[in-house]
């Protein structure tokens, strides 16, 4: 996924922990029907959900970082629902940048450039290295092509389709190639990157792919995979309010909020975030966030 196809304003502030609240209380909801309404087990039960899901509201307002498991799975639908749509969407997109990008390659050079000039506030002495990076969710490699081997010796690329890795290898990075130790063709949610190994990982428009447990754990893995003085950057749409569903390409966009605490609860610390400037008004804001 690189830029999905407009900007859907999400509803309002509360209703996050309300719609997980709601989901929950329908689950409830159904195994009541199911029970003898008069028998003793019945009344019981109700009592017990009564207040259970005022104690379950209660946090859900007051801890934040309680909340965001259930209010992504409440939007997507179903996990494997979720994934597999992104496959499905994936597999008719051409490899070429007008794929990558969708209806926006005109942006394509701003994104780079703001990507190259971030990317350098965290590398050199003291800083990131520049050995070896990975991008993840690469598709083709134009951010491989355009932000990270003009600075790292080596890179690595992952992505879930094997069409666009071979057109990255065969015909896109050119005689840049043979400077791809690896290419790994698997879904983020299923890759462990080895450990140790990266100056810095880079992840742009692939998060919202991304279940928020799934993200996190993947997260967790990154930051084991990580050099000394090593660099996670995840470049992402992020919804103006709550999160957005894009049923076109099944990806969920989240406020910039909920991408942070999803970073926090990875244990990683953030460096730095800052907002993609000279974009058109009608896509989705775009915000970078370093972490360690």
């Amino acid at each position: 996924m690189e830029i999905p196809h407009g900007d859907i304003i999400g509803s309002s502030p509360n209703f996050e922990y309300k719609g997980a609240h709601q989901a929950f209380l329908d689950r409830w909801k159904e195994t009541d029907d199911t029970m003898g309404r008069h028998s003793m087990s019945f009344h019981l039960h109700h009592t017990v959900g009564s207040d259970f899901f005022a104690s379950y509201l209660y946090l859900l307002e007051k801890i934040p970082l309680v909340k965001f498991f259930s209010v992504t799975c409440e939007y997507i639908k179903g996990e494997k629902q979720f994934y597999y749509r992104a496959q499905q969407y994936y597999d008719n997109v051409p490899a070429t940048e007008e794929g990558m990008m969708g209806d926006f390659l005109e942006v394509s050079n701003v994104d780079l450039e703001a990507s190259c000039q971030f990317l350098k506030r965290f590398v050199g002495p003291g800083k990131a290295g520049t050995h070896c990076a990975l991008d993840c969710g690469s598709g083709i490699g134009r951010v491989t092509k355009g932000v990270l081997l003009p600075i790292f010796k080596k890179m690595e690329m992952v992505d879930m389709k094997e069409h666009f890795l071979l057109h990255a290898h065969e015909v896109y990075l050119g005689d840049d190639a043979d400077r791809i130790e690896t290419y790994y063709c698997y879904n983020l949610q299923e890759f462990t990157p080895p450990k140790n190994k990266y100056d810095v990982i880079w992840m742009q428009w692939v998060a919202c792919h991304l279940t928020d447990k799934d993200l996190m754990n993947f997260l967790v893995r990154c930051k084991k995979s990580l050099c000394l003085n090593g660099t996670i950057i995840i470049k992402d749409n992020m919804a103006r309010q709550g999160c957005t569903l894009d049923h076109i390409d099944s990806s969920i966009s989240r406020h910039l909020d909920i991408m942070k605490n999803i970073i926090y609860k990875a244990g990683l610390e953030i460096l730095a975030v800052e907002r993609q400037k000279d974009f058109p008004e009608v896509i989705m804001p775009v915000w970078m966030i370093a972490m360690k």
